[in-house]
């Protein structure tokens, strides 16, 4: 079947994509407001995208009436936030997190979290993430119904006993975020497949 997107719904044509696309992982993100209040919101519009500078993109929608979201609105006034990664421990607390807040209330509290100082930004992390990536705005551009940031990563916060030999990492396993509109999956189930060098392939020799 082929489906054109001009002529389907913008909702089907959400459906499809989230649920072609995937796993994608969860910028579960941190922010903070004029008046203190941190903000706290997962975006599966998210990914690494460059590593020298590091850089991370995230796509942020906005509100029913066409203004920004605390999270976009946060970050460009700022200039900084934090990605926490989410792992599965942290899984009803990044759902109640995703909902509606007003900008007054902080989702960090209602979902039974602690903020931690970051290092070189002024916005909190998450205390519980085994992980967490602060970031300065890089820049941001309308997308559509969206803004897109994209921030470079300035500090890595990783649990001690997720570090091995030569900073790898181990042991981490975050939720990744399947179809919409609530279908997740583990990253647990892993395999190794080494790259094979042009001159060893099969048909090269």
């Amino acid at each position: 079947m082929h489906i054109d997107p001009n002529t389907t719904s913008p909702q089907d044509s959400y459906k499809l994509l989230t649920n072609l696309v995937l796993p994608r992982p969860i910028a579960w993100v941190t922010s903070q407001n004029a008046h203190g209040v941190i903000n706290l919101a997962p975006y599966s519009f998210f990914n690494a995208v460059g590593s020298d500078p590091l850089y991370i993109i995230i796509s942020v929608g906005n509100k029913d009436d066409g203004s920004k979201k605390d999270t976009a609105a946060n970050i460009i006034s700022s200039g900084e936030f934090v990605v926490n990664l989410v792992t599965e421990d942290l899984l009803d607390a990044m759902n109640i997190s995703a909902a509606n807040f007003p900008a007054a209330e902080s989702e960090l509290a209602a979902a039974g979290l602690n903020s931690a100082e970051s290092k070189r930004v002024k916005v909190p992390r998450v205390a519980e993430a085994q992980a967490s990536l602060e970031c300065i705005l890089h820049s941001q551009q309308p997308l559509g119904i969206y803004t897109l940031i994209i921030g470079q990563v300035v500090m890595f916060h990783v649990d001690d006993s997720l570090l091995g030999d030569r900073l790898h990492i181990n042991g981490f396993a975050p939720i990744g975020r399947l179809g919409s509109p609530s279908l997740y999956c583990r990253t647990s189930d892993r395999f190794d497949l080494p790259r094979i060098p042009y001159q060893q392939r099969p048909d090269s020799l």
